[in-house]
């Protein structure tokens, strides 16, 4: 179930930097934060604890513990002993070590539900340039972590194209390429120092995947696999007419005129068709909710963290072989 974003003090714990972002959500900062401004901005400055569970007849539950905050007291979930949580101040930190050369800087970063999800996006130095094109990808990491037991600390590579500002899922079949997770659980401060180590292999992701845009980008698609692209990330149903019809041929539009397809580079090829997707995915599939700050949040956590997010996926594998890259 998607969640709504968070607020903290009565703000939305969110913030943002450069133009408005489409969910128009968020505090603005004039230019990208640093740690201690961001997680201000962004409504995070604030701790989770373990607290003991009991019955209501007051007998306590010994295998299992509330996660609350210590701000305002809403429980954001229940674990177990084990459970070691991991602070919003130390994810701000972790990133901060990550590149301790002082290049990252914090672009957004946001708190969903009650504040149980939380999540930073920071950019890391330079760029990809698409086949020598005026298409750019920046280069990005995004960090998410559960206070409820859900989901452990992730950091994922998170490339996003510049001229539309759609966020590019580039993993791979066997899990490759995603990033890192974190469990909390164990000697959590060891994991964090091995996972940083992890994390300096960021270039050579970026490496890889500037080789396989270019694939792409050099790799121009038939009408018929143009269709049996789409077709498959969108197939009809068994019975009665089809939505998934008319997702198609929005996606052939987009195909044909999305941002940035007009460049003679980019134009016909199997980048564009993965892009084609992606815009869709980012900026035209509706979400549902009562309210435009609920459809907003909605589609922002299906992007990075839903169906969204496993579309896209599926999405940049089928392009990979389209592009004959095996």
């Amino acid at each position: 179930m998607p969640h709504n974003l968070a607020t903290t003090n009565g703000r939305t714990a969110m913030f943002y930097t450069g133009e408005v972002p489409w969910h128009g959500l968020g505090t603005k900062l004039d230019s990208p934060a640093t740690a201690e401004e961001a997680i201000v901005a962004a409504g995070l400055n604030f701790q989770v604890k373990m607290v003991p569970m009991r019955t209501d007849d007051g007998n306590p539950v010994i295998q299992r513990k509330a996660i609350i905050r210590s701000d305002n007291n809403d429980v954001l979930g229940v674990v177990g002993n084990g459970y070691m949580p991991v602070q919003n101040a130390h994810c701000f930190g972790f990133l901060d070590a990550v590149v301790a050369e002082g290049g990252i800087r914090y672009h957004t970063a946001g708190a969903l539900g009650k504040g149980e999800k939380i999540w930073l996006l920071a950019k890391l130095p330079g760029h990809i340039r698409v086949k020598n094109s005026n298409d750019l990808v920046d280069k990005f990491l995004l960090l998410s972590n559960a206070h409820d037991g859900s989901a452990a600390l992730r950091v994922f590579f998170t490339p996003i194209r510049v001229v539309c500002q759609n966020t590019l899922t580039l993993a791979e079949r066997q899990g490759n390429g995603q990033g890192v997770s974190i469990l909390h659980k164990g000697d959590l401060p060891a994991k964090i120092r091995e996972a940083q180590e992890i994390l300096g292999l960021a270039q050579r992701f970026y490496d890889d995947a500037q080789f396989k845009i270019d694939r792409m980008a050099s790799t121009f698609v038939s009408e018929a696999q143009l269709a049996a692209y789409f077709k498959e990330l969108y197939p009809d149903p068994d019975e009665g007419k089809s939505r998934a019809e008319k997702t198609r041929e929005e996606l052939h539009r987009l195909f044909e005129h999305g941002i940035g397809h007009d460049d003679p580079a980019i134009k016909g090829t199997t980048w564009a068709a993965f892009n084609a997707v992606t815009e869709y995915v980012d900026h035209v599939r509706p979400a549902r909710g009562a309210n435009t700050s609920e459809r907003a949040s909605r589609k922002l956590d299906s992007i990075w963290f839903g169906t969204g997010a496993r579309l896209k996926r599926q999405a940049w594998n089928m392009a990979l072989e389209l592009a004959g890259y095996n």
